[in-house]
């Protein structure tokens, strides 16, 4: 790569594969150091809430990976006697970002899209096979460090981590059936206390089961293959039928590193935070980090704003990923009670709620923290809303579409209209993009009730900057933006 890179970052996992992905489509001079020597043909993650499909189709992977995807029907909890604690269900088809709610998927096939979308990508270099040994190594720019749970990069900056003090260690067993099986629900969680087992979708074909290791059970007797397919026989899974495609020992931790960021190098994903997956929102939460990272660095690099915006990833990102450790945390020491007594006063609160209220939604996401944000904005932090619009004789999702960028969505009027000539200048150099949103169906109409506002600006993450409460307000709020990245006095 000639000229140097602008920003080098450790480790081609996801994070650090899409976070070059969204970095290299702006045109930025990004270096990715891996040090294994190819893409790893073994599946961790399976899931992808609505907000992670959605950066991914950002950084130009989802349409490839969505058909090797399966949209999650429901996420059961169910005693030993089979009877329902809860029931998670999508209320649609499509969440809030456009795609489904859930999607299961085998990690190995976002590697590979991920790989390929890199070598697509001229300003992007994948160096493989080099391990990172001292940050002299790193040059003098940037530096993201998306080295897994055991991050190097942390290490050598000497940040230690705040344990949550949760610690299970469980059995994960992938398989590959032999023939289609309709798995209903797609995702159950079996709480019985003789044994916690998960068992969800993997995508399609594939099934992902997790045993909890018992006290007392020896390590080593339970990673034997044997074990393995002795579990998975009471789910109708022998050799004769299905593959064991892996089968390991795994901690389920709950960590967060006390800084994010020293000088010029940050970290991201695993690196930064650890959580049990019980909510699914491991991965996830490190493509968030991957999607509020890429613009800022582009702005700082760009010179639209100060290197001080950087301090707002973490500001923003810590507050939002604890919310979700700690949801992550208290679903897991429900499941893995292993008291049965302590277990049958649990199913009998449980089993009489889910009686009551039926079938829930999944959990809204978490808003973010404080950060390059409309201070006072209850809306500030959301995740902004994406639906179908037609342009340019197309119609699909409107991030496809539009691009990606600062947007000022107007409800009743082209928000543009009132704008002067220098804000309106200033605002496309942003890649800043104006919707007039009055004949627009769902869901734009109903996203505007929920906010109470006639103009939402909208960041290149998709959270809400801030909102007004007219159209006249669209001044105001770029002024405002342009206020807090330094431009205007």
């Amino acid at each position: 790569m000639n000229p140097e890179p602008e920003v080098t970052i450790v480790g081609a996992g996801p994070v650090g594969m899409t976070l070059a992905a969204l970095l290299g489509a702006m045109g930025r001079r990004v270096l990715v150091l891996e040090k294994r020597a190819s893409v790893p043909g073994q599946p961790r993650a399976v899931h992808l809430d609505h907000q992670a499909a959605r950066i991914l189709d950002a950084a130009g992977v989802m349409e490839e990976l969505a058909p090797s995807t399966e949209a999650m029907d429901a996420y059961e909890w169910r005693n030993a006697a089979g009877q329902v604690l809860l029931r998670l269900q999508p209320e649609g088809t499509l969440g809030r970002s456009g795609w489904p709610e859930s999607l299961m998927f085998s990690q190995p096939d976002l590697e590979a899209a991920l790989a390929r979308r890199l070598d697509d990508l001229p300003s992007v270099e994948v160096r493989r096979g080099q391990d990172v040994t001292t940050l002299a190594e790193l040059g003098d720019g940037w530096v993201v460090g998306c080295d897994g749970a055991r991050s190097t990069v942390r290490a050598l900056l000497g940040i230690e981590c705040d344990d949550a003090g949760y610690s299970f260690d469980w059995l994960i067993v992938d398989v590959v059936e032999h023939t289609g099986r309709r798995w209903y629900p797609c995702n159950l969680q079996v709480c019985d206390p003789s044994r916690p087992t998960t068992a969800v979708s993997g995508g399609p074909g594939r099934r992902r089961f997790e045993f909890m290791r018992l006290p007392g059970e020896d390590a080593g007797e339970l990673a034997a293959e044997a074990t393995s397919w002795r579990l998975l026989a009471s789910w109708g899974l022998t050799p004769t039928n299905a593959t064991l495609e892996r089968h390991a020992l795994y901690r389920f931790e709950a960590r967060m590193a006390r800084q994010w960021a020293k000088g010029r190098i940050l970290l991201a994903g695993d690196a930064a935070h650890q959580m049990p997956p019980f909510a699914g929102q491991g991965l996830c939460a490190g493509l968030r980090d991957a999607s509020n990272l890429a613009w800022k660095l582009d702005h700082v690099l760009g010179g639209v704003a100060p290197a001080a915006l950087l301090a707002t990833y973490e500001s923003e990102r810590a507050a939002q990923t604890r919310i979700e450790i700690d949801f992550s945390v208290e679903l897991g020491r429900i499941i893995c009670i292993d008291d049965p007594e302590e277990a049958a006063v649990r199913d009998r609160a449980m089993i009489a709620s889910a009686e009551l209220s039926g079938p829930v939604g999944p959990p809204a996401l978490p808003p973010l923290g404080p950060g390059l944000l409309l201070a006072g904005d209850r809306a500030a932090g959301s995740l902004s809303v994406q639906g179908q619009i037609s342009a340019g004789g197309r119609t699909g999702r409107f991030d496809s579409l539009a691009g990606r960028g600062w947007v000022l969505y107007g409800r009743d009027a082209d928000p543009a209209a009132g704008l002067s000539p220098e804000v309106a200048g200033w605002f496309a150099g942003l890649r800043g993009l104006t919707v007039d949103c009055s004949a627009a169906s769902s869901p734009y109409p109903s996203w505007f009730d929920e906010l109470g506002a006639s103009v939402v600006l909208v960041r290149p993450d998709f959270a809400v900057y801030g909102t007004a409460g007219s159209s006249r307000g669209a001044g105001a709020l770029l002024g405002s933006l342009c206020r807090h990245l330094g431009g205007c006095r």
